[in-house]
């Protein structure tokens, strides 16, 4: 009579931050025994995304993720997380996803199980031997979530719990617009109060004064808030949310970031002109753009040569706070490698390169986002100035990418602790549920 094989698998914390990572077990499995550990993600758009690797168990049956090397499925080797970086929509889904939580208000649930044999498809259709349910979380407990809506100004600030007052960080995103708000709601729970604006609204930006003035505007807002210190406010910008991060840095008068980090952006902004402006500057160029042989959109040709002319850049060597610049080597969508090539020339004539720090991570590409969320070499993508619907090429492999979402993550954290936290090694908030 054949034996019933009744595994028993845990995932360790069952609830945690999405930047946390856990563990998967499993055990009372037969020696030697070959199963398929499989994930399973339904976003918020109805969509699901799986991710798998290939288990054996050791002599005494047990199979433990985060020293056990997968030998097949979506990751391979001995990879914690290889169940959520590597996470792909199903087999049928529709064409250019991208997973993106947009309310930070409820986790992500992610379903883990376990199946007898290596298997790659049919998942939904077989019963598992064994499954757990893990929550992963962008806020943590205790963390308040407030709406700003104060004149042209549309944002969400994010107060990490406790008694305060804390480091402030302006929190931007790229050209797709929108009020993206998981990494505001992350960093809030790793104590900081974070505000995430949705600032392209091009109406409200006829000119280049304009321009500042706004931004001042949603700089004051979060120094004054109660809970702010208010000389240690810093901003963090990926892709134009960068451009804009360094021009902020550059020009601003009226009130000035204390440091600053530019994630996949440039510094070819020219000089006097208002965001609307600057895309008219894009559509000019566009000539630059092209297509790979699967018809997606490549930007990264559009600043390219490097401006010599200095009206064309944002005037580096006027940065006179720390500055953290990260980057990924096969960034498809923008010249961000060569920018910062420049950027740095410009602040070492002008005797500010002192301040700068640039990491450039090997495959990666634009998208390069907090750790564990799955890589898009490609996607979906609306261009706000013509409504065009594209498929962007963003670059990047998957387990290069994902190593650098992890690493760059911990080194950004690091940065806005040194130079935004009086003390840094005794004043941070345990942020883990």
């Amino acid at each position: 009579m054949a034996q019933t094989v009744t595994p028993i698998l845990s995932v360790h914390p069952t609830r945690g931050l999405v930047d946390e990572k856990f563990k998967v077990a499993l055990e009372n499995l037969p020696p030697r025994f070959p199963v398929t550990l499989h994930s399973l993600h339904r976003s918020e758009d109805k969509d699901y995304w799986e991710a798998f690797g290939y288990y054996v168990s050791d002599d005494r049956g047990r199979v433990t993720v985060s020293e056990d090397v997968s030998l097949g499925g979506t990751y391979t080797g001995a990879e914690p997380m290889g169940l959520l970086w590597s996470m792909r929509p199903v087999p049928g889904s529709r064409t250019g996803l991208r997973l993106r939580k947009m309310d930070v208000r409820s986790p992500m649930v992610v379903l883990i199980s376990v199946y007898k044999g290596h298997v790659f498809e049919g998942f939904r259709e077989q019963p598992p031997m064994a499954s757990a349910v893990t929550e992963r979380w962008y806020m943590a407990p205790g963390v308040q979530r407030i709406d700003i809506r104060e004149g042209a100004v549309r944002g969400t600030i994010f107060i990490p719990p406790g008694p305060g007052p804390f480091p402030g960080v302006l929190d931007m995103w790229g050209g797709g617009g929108g009020l993206v708000e998981y990494r505001s709601a992350l960093l809030a729970s790793h104590g900081f109060v974070s505000m995430a604006l949705d600032y392209m609204s091009f109406e409200t930006f006829k000119t280049h004064d304009e321009c500042l003035s706004y931004f001042e505007k949603v700089l004051s807002i979060i120094q004054q808030h109660p809970q702010v210190i208010k000389d240690r406010v810093g901003i963090c910008g990926l892709s134009l949310g960068a451009t804009v991060t360094l021009t902020m840095a550059a020009y601003c008068k009226s009130i000035s970031p204390r440091c600053c980090v530019s994630v996949s952006g440039s510094h070819v902004f020219p000089y006097g002109v208002s965001l609307a402006e600057v895309f008219q500057f894009k559509e000019m160029d566009m000539g630059k753009a092209r297509l790979d042989e699967q018809k997606r959109v490549i930007w990264h040709d559009m600043i390219l040569p490097i401006p010599t002319d200095p009206q064309r850049k944002v005037a580096m060597g006027r940065i006179k706070c720390p500055l953290l610049v990260v980057n990924g080597d096969d960034d498809q969508n923008w010249a961000t490698v060569e920018s910062a090539e420049d950027m740095a020339k410009m602040m070492r004539a002008a005797g500010n390169d002192h301040l700068l720090t640039t990491l450039t991570y090997h495959d990666a590409g634009h998208l390069i986002e907090p750790p564990y969320i799955p890589h898009f070499r490609a996607s979906n993508f609306i261009i706000q100035h013509s409504k065009q619907k594209v498929v962007m090429l963003w670059g990047g492999q998957t387990k290069p990418h994902s190593d650098a979402q992890e690493d760059s993550w911990e080194k950004i954290l690091a940065f806005l602790r040194q130079h935004l936290y009086p003390c840094p090694s005794s004043s941070l908030p345990q942020a883990k549920l």
